[in-house]
């Protein structure tokens, strides 16, 4: 019965110490500004655990697997060990429960320590590493006690006690003095009190949140620095901060990310991790990263940067280029097994930076200069946005005139190898017999730019007029070549009174094919195709289906490259990073090209202008890229009429009459 106590006062002990850190812990969140939340959503952490949670792990089946035998095992475990040895029942049938809990946990880690032998890159190391040892202390400890007394010798009966002393160390003191088990918590809670609580009620939420640059100047208010965006820890809210702490450091971000492939001087896993070295205290020295066991930010040595709560972030403890190296692609977001949000993270800090500093490098100030000035990225006269369209006999909107689809071309109809691409649209639309009108003069940039460099007043200003423009039109429905220009009027424009049907090209164009009321005939290419997913139409809006369905409906066998769909790599256009401009070993565009040419794809079509320029930009032998308009437009259906006949295709009187699309 000794023994029982001894593990009785140990539980309760641990039990204590675990509550003490998780105070302290909590009160390092608190210090981030308010934030809405609802105790209820505690009640949610099994369903977001097992399914929302659980679906991204399981894309790794064997971390799946070994996740759900340890840390099932582990809280089972707990859980039984809680009711005998908390309630001092010392059950002999609540014993064998435990054992065959706890063998199931030490399965699982065994198979962990295996996984670490031969860990992948990303992986952090340190204490990290010794988890697989701390864990099996652990379950063996309590394997040892849960056999029948008789088994349990004098000395064994210590070695239990020491293995459940390490193993209960690990997981006591985890939460308070930041170690690897911390996660176990504020994982948990995080899930509970996410700051996007639409992502777990099936939706996509990837719309940026609005600084209340108005409503405080309108009421005569003094600006918070939050307002501003985040330039200190603090600045962050206080479930951003505990989303931080959930971090399992496994580096799928890390792998993912184009910037770090590219050899700039960003790693959203050690991101996240400055930002839970800057949850300290300690004003006077700080605390450095000098301790971080993953892979440093590119270029930038460890070591060299430390901060705490109320310390500037930049350059202190994240370095100015680290902030502006990001695409905002969300690939580090779509990957992270405990759905922490880096980019709202990166663009709060952004904000801080262009908005009370003007600090944004390369030639993002001259763009956001043009944005305030012309409402174009490249200072453009507006009215020559349509000169493209002049000899196609396409209406332009008026006040007083109704139409069912306003065409907005988006900041490409600048560039004169995307208007290829919209003259091709026009064409389908015509085709479809639609009834739409392009915006001319009136249309202006949505502001999407400058809002990923920070600019929100900017984008604001934008947002607004833009919305007294659309307002003041009678549309059914708004279609876009661009998924920058749709996600910014679909999803961002809605908290500033926009609520429109906005849709992307090629979700449109898949419908009146699907329906037939656009027809099409089998391309003739012969060259080998991929499809590049952009990140604003696949990551952002879900869209990756409708540009499959289009090249398949006209013949294409799509030869997916190694990360397609959701999981598809940046073309490197987004976030702004174009105008930044921010050095690495290669460019992202690179990468992506190469990833078209390792499978042998002699064509790529896109679904994007920026994607369209950016990979249009490689040098060297590369494949063709092609708008999916184009691909379209090439294989219309032309009706022709001969003596009163009308013949698609048809041969008639041995002669083959085909239909042909001449290129512009």
């Amino acid at each position: 019965m000794g023994l029982n106590y001894f593990i009785s006062a140990l539980f309760w002990l641990a039990t204590a110490t675990l509550f003490v850190g998780l105070y302290k812990r909590t009160q390092l969140w608190r210090t981030g500004q308010a934030a809405e939340f609802s105790w209820l959503n505690l009640l949610a952490i099994p369903k977001r655990y097992f399914v929302d949670l659980h679906h991204v792990v399981a894309r790794e089946p064997y971390i799946a697997r070994t996740h759900v035998a340890t840390a099932g095992g582990a809280v089972a475990a707990l859980a039984l060990v809680a009711v005998n040895y908390g309630l001092m029942l010392y059950s002999a049938p609540l014993n064998w429960a435990i054992l065959g809990a706890t063998a199931l946990m030490l399965i699982g880690v065994f198979f962990m320590w295996l996984r670490r032998r031969n860990a992948p890159a990303r992986l952090s190391r340190g204490a990290w590493s010794r988890l697989p040892y701390t864990l099996a202390a652990f379950a063996l400890g309590l394997i040892i006690i849960s056999l029948p007394v008789p088994v349990i010798s004098g000395s064994v009966a210590v070695l239990a006690l020491l293995l459940l002393l390490a193993g209960s160390a690990e997981l006591a003191l985890g939460i308070g003095l930041g170690g690897p088990m911390k996660h176990a918590i504020a994982g948990l809670l995080h899930l509970a009190f996410h700051p996007r609580q639409t992502r777990f009620n099936g939706q996509l939420s990837t719309a940026l949140k609005p600084l209340l640059l108005d409503e405080i100047a309108l009421d005569g208010i003094t600006i918070e620095n939050e307002q501003y965006g985040v330039n200190k820890p603090s600045d962050f809210k206080w479930n951003q901060l505990l989303g931080f702490d959930a971090c399992v450091q496994c580096g799928k971000c890390e792998a993912a990310c184009p910037a770090f492939a590219a050899g700039q001087p960003l790693n959203p896993k050690k991101l996240i991790q400055d930002l839970v070295v800057g949850l300290s205290n300690d004003e006077k020295s700080g605390t450095t990263d000098a301790n971080f066991t993953g892979s440093p930010y590119p270029g930038i040595a460890l070591g060299e940067h430390s901060g705490s709560m109320h310390s500037p972030i930049v350059p202190l403890l994240i370095p100015h280029e680290t902030i502006w190296s990001c695409t905002t692609c969300r690939a580090c977001v779509q990957e992270c097994p405990m759905l922490i949000e880096h980019v709202d993270a990166i663009v709060d800090m952004r904000r801080n930076l262009t908005l009370t500093q003007g600090s944004a490098p390369g030639k993002a100030p001259q763009t956001l200069e043009n944005l305030r000035q012309t409402a174009t990225v490249g200072g453009y006269d507006r009215k020559a946005r349509y000169h493209w369209s002049v000899d196609l006999d396409v209406k332009t909107i008026q006040k007083n005139q109704a139409v069912d689809i306003l065409l907005v071309a988006g900041e490409g109809a600048f560039d004169m190898r995307y208007q290829r691409s919209l003259r091709a649209l026009v064409r389908l639309l015509k085709a479809a017999n639609l009834d739409f009108a392009i915006m001319g003069a009136l249309e202006r940039d949505t502001g999407d730019t400058a809002r990923r460099l920070g600019d929100e007043a900017t984008f604001q200003m934008l947002a607004k007029q833009n919305i007294e423009t659309f307002n003041g039109l009678t549309f059914k429905r708004i279609v876009t070549a661009d998924p920058h220009v749709m996600h910014s009027l679909k999803n961002e424009y809605p908290s500033f009174g926009g609520h429109y049907q906005v849709f992307h090209h090629s979700t449109l164009l898949a419908e009146l094919v699907s329906s037939g009321q656009l027809k099409l005939g089998k391309s003739a290419e012969t060259r080998k195709l991929t499809y590049h997913d952009p990140c604003y139409l696949g990551r952002y809006n879900g869209e990756t289906e409708a540009p499959r369905a289009l090249l398949k409906s006209i013949g294409f066998e799509i030869n997916e490259m190694e990360r397609s769909g959701l999981r598809g790599r940046c073309c490197g256009g987004g976030g702004g990073a174009p105008l930044t401009d921010i050095p690495g070993k290669q460019r992202i565009p690179d990468i992506r090209i190469q990833d078209a040419r390792s499978i042998g794809a002699e064509l790529v079509a896109v679904a994007c202008p920026q994607c369209t320029s950016m990979l249009e930009g490689v040098v060297g032998n590369r494949p063709e890229v092609l708008d999916i308009a184009e691909l379209l437009a090439a294989a219309l259906v032309a009706d022709l009429e001969v003596e009163g006949l009308e013949l698609k295709g048809l041969e008639l009187k041995g002669l083959e009459i085909k239909a042909s699309v001449a290129h512009d």
